[in-house]
């Protein structure tokens, strides 16, 4: 089916013409070709021009006299044709218009020319045997009473459709799901791409994951590790990591001080012997020595007097060397305390500055250096009650026990932690890198949950032994299909052996006197002998028993259709259902006749649904209102209209107006004229024709309007007096223009003056609101019947 004139340009009067800018509805949808198409327009619109792009496609030639013709027509389910495609379309088409009657009877223009013939199927007993034999192998094709081959193609098909309709739901089902999956906005993989990655992900790609988690290598990353790299995609680049400085522990100088304090001896001559053995005591009275000494003459505790005696053996006992060693003692222990103190400010690690997949190392590396310092400071406190201990009992010396020293193990974690800071300071130039990788892998433990959850592979199995019964039984219509066109080749075979062009030649004439009444007007088969002396048939135009001369045109166009018509029960188009364009078939014919062309196209063609798409095109308004009885002429659905309008040179498609489709009378259209010159804007170029032709469809719609209103008045001014009544200039400016913008007769001069625009919108409004006041009913009926709604008027 031909479902629009895509183009066409620089082809006649057709320029620069394009389909879907110019044929749309009142919605701004675009029309397109319906079964029944009828096109109405004036002689020398473009109707014929159209025919001939449709006769192009019919005989895959244009004619040469187009300089450079471009057109593309759109056809339903095929490519679109051109000038360098013409045959591709692969529909029968049928043709008439004035090319056809030239290339076919050629009689009409030249007398001594003959009309060429056509074969319809004549009979031959045995051939017709045959041709029933085969045609009853073949069966009934028809709906609902399928018998032979057509039975069991209808039950094939039926299985094949079956099978089909199963896998396409299986199919559909998984697609549904892959598309969900994929593109649902709410759970779709594609608008979760900051979690997996891919703001253009789709169903192909999607698939492709597919078959990355059904490799048996592929394995799915744990429910920890899904957790851990949801965390590590909210990580974004972290400033670098500050290097720390080295741990500066160097505990051999305390460690050789404490030894040798510790270790140090007292020598023992002039010491108390009872202090030496008793070194609480001996701190008491070193105590009691200083809070005594230069400041008291007597004991504190048991009031006697202190001898100078005395104070000399004690001065004795605690001797410079004894003070010395304590204050190094004291000195010693101080630095260490210093130590303890400030070991933990040594190698502070704050793994927050790290990205999360650092943290866990980092965290082993805490707990080493936390152990190591802990094990530093146990060792220097164990020093420090090793000095304490020695300066409580300061004149004997004692054994020391060596300490572990941990202080290169702490720069050992220095070295670790100092990795940590490069790799991590080098991590954010590749963390998108990483963090892609994660997006990645959770993508594909989404996939591979979901194919578990669907179970894909359960499901493409089961598609696949589907699909193999529905191939199986699409291959079986086929092969049927493929043996009743075999079938019906043998048909056409035998069916050619019987071609009978005389038959053709009693067509012809059964519809000339049948539709036509025209029995002394008959076309002949004539049987001759060709230069080889073979059988030549010729058909030939007979009036009265001789041959016909000097054919009117009436009867030049009822042959010209009639044979057209025969030709549709040819042996290469009857049974084909063409697409069939019939260009004004009516030219030169009275009303009688165009009623029978009708009646013609009726029984023969719409009612006996012979085609698969119809055109018509017509200038006769007579004609266009019996069409519009065709059987689903007024159906939306299977009829459409159109109107082929020219300006100067350029002609066009539009829908035909509601006025012209539902009211076909030349009455309606000029009072749409005069309404639209009454609400024209005067400055607008567009709109010169309404005011061009003003005056001779105002002096045409008065006259008709006038006529009945007033059939008893006498002439043209009276009938304006009494419509327009006391308005007198009303009815003098109506007239002036119906006689001097209507003629130039008498008044060459008025084909020199401008159209004078504004009087003749004044008298469009003058007109327009005499008859609504005259009566308002039939006011509203004109502008209903022109496609005007009462209220927005």
């Amino acid at each position: 089916m031909i479902t629009k004139f895509k183009t066409i340009n620089n082809l006649a009067v057709f320029q620069n013409f394009i389909w879907d800018a110019s044929i749309r509805d009142e919605g701004n949808n675009v029309v397109l070709f319906k079964p029944i198409n009828i096109f109405y327009g004036r002689n020398y619109s473009g109707k014929t021009t159209l025919s001939r792009i449709v006769r192009a496609l019919e005989t895959a030639n244009i004619s040469d006299k187009y300089e450079n013709p471009e057109f593309e027509v759109s056809i339903k389910d095929a490519l679109d044709c051109n000038p360098n495609n013409l045959s591709s379309h692969g529909k029968k088409i049928r043709v008439f218009n004035e090319d056809f009657v030239k290339d076919n009877i050629r009689f009409i223009t030249n007398s001594e020319e003959s009309i060429i013939p056509f074969a319809i199927i004549g009979g031959n007993a045995t051939i017709e045997a045959e041709i029933q034999a085969l045609k009853d192998e073949l069966g009934n094709n028809e709906e609902e009473k399928e018998s032979g081959f057509y039975l069991e193609l209808k039950n094939a098909s039926t299985i094949a459709s079956s099978a089909f309709q199963i896998f396409q739901a299986e199919n559909n089902q998984l697609n549904s799901q892959l598309t969900s999956k994929a593109l649902d906005r709410d759970n779709g993989i594609k608008y979760k791409s900051e979690r997996f990655g891919d703001q253009n992900y789709t169903t192909g790609k999607l698939s492709t994951d597919i078959n990355t988690v059904l490799a048996t290598s592929f394995q799915p990353i744990t429910d920890d590790d899904v957790i851990g790299k949801l965390n590590f995609l909210n990580e974004r680049a972290n400033k670098d990591v500050p290097r720390t400085l080295r741990p500066n522990l160097d505990l051999n100088p305390i460690i050789e001080r404490a030894k040798t304090l510790i270790t140090k001896s007292i020598s023992s001559s002039n010491k108390i012997e009872e202090l030496l053995k008793d070194a609480i005591i001996n701190r008491w009275v070193k105590e009691g020595r200083l809070l005594h000494k230069d400041k008291l003459e007597q004991c504190s505790f048991c009031g006697n007097d202190i001898s100078q005696a005395r104070w000399n053996e004690l001065d004795s006992h605690f001797d410079e060397q004894s003070e010395k060693l304590e204050k190094d003692i004291d000195v010693l222990i101080s630095e260490i305390e210093n130590l303890v103190h400030n070991v933990d400010a040594q190698l502070q690690i704050n793994k927050n500055a790290f990205y999360s997949k650092f943290h866990s190392d980092l965290d082993r590396l805490i707990v080493v250096r936390q152990n190591i310092i802990g094990g530093i400071k146990s060792e220097l406190n164990r020093t420090k009650s090793s000095l304490q201990e020695r300066k409580n009992d300061i004149l004997s010396s004692k054994t020391y026990i060596e300490i572990i020293d941990n202080s290169k193990r702490l720069e050992w974690c220095w070295t670790i932690f100092e990795n940590f800071r490069t790799q991590a300071n080098s991590y954010s130039s590749s963390l998108e890198a990483e963090q892609n990788e994660a997006r990645k892998l959770l993508r594909l433990r989404e996939v591979s949950d979901f194919v578990s959850t669907i179970q894909y592979s359960t499901v493409i199995a089961r598609m696949q032994t589907l699909k193999t019964t529905s191939d199986t039984g699409k291959q079986n219509k086929e092969d049927i299909e493929g043996k009743i066109r075999k079938q019906i080749e043998q048909v056409e075979d035998k069916e050619r052996l019987m071609n009978d062009e005389e038959k053709g030649a009693l067509k012809v004439n059964e519809y000339l006197n049948n539709f036509f009444g025209h029995d002394f007007l008959t076309l002949q088969a004539l049987e001759e002998q060709d230069v080889l002396g073979g059988k030549k048939i010729r058909f030939e135009i007979v009036r009265n028993g001789k041959k016909a001369h000097h054919l009117s045109e009436g009867e030049c166009s009822l042959i010209a259709f009639c044979y057209f018509m025969a030709k549709l029960e040819d042996v290469e188009t009857k049974g084909s259902k063409p697409i069939i364009w019939i260009d004004d078939p009516i030219s030169s014919l009275d009303s009688n006749h165009i009623f029978f062309v009708y009646s013609l196209i009726n029984a023969e063609i719409i009612s006996k649904q012979e085609y698969e798409q119809i055109f018509i095109s017509t200038h006769n308004l007579d004609f266009l209102k019996y069409l519009k009885r065709l059987p689903n002429a007024l159906n939306k659905n299977q009829c459409s209209y159109f109107l082929i309008s020219r300006d100067k040179e350029n002609s066009r498609i539009k829908l035909m107006p509601r006025y012209l489709k539902d009211y076909v009378t030349e009455f309606n259209f000029l009072f749409h004229q005069i309404y639209l010159c009454s609400i024209s804007d005067a400055d607008d170029e567009s709109q010169h024709n309404l005011f061009y032709n003003f005056g001779n469809n105002t002096r045409k719609f008065l006259e008709a309007f006038l006529y009945y209103k007033f059939p008893n008045a006498t002439d043209q001014i009276e009938k304006l007096t009494k419509f327009f009544g006391d308005n007198r200039q009303a009815s003098t400016m109506t007239d002036r223009i119906n006689n001097e913008f209507s003629h130039l007769e008498g008044l060459f001069e008025r084909s020199m003056m401008p159209i004078d625009v504004p009087e003749m919108k004044k008298t469009s409004k003058f007109i327009l609101d005499k008859i609504k006041e005259k009566d308002n009913e039939q006011y509203d009926a004109l502008l209903m019947s022109i496609g005007i709604e009462i209220e927005t008027e």
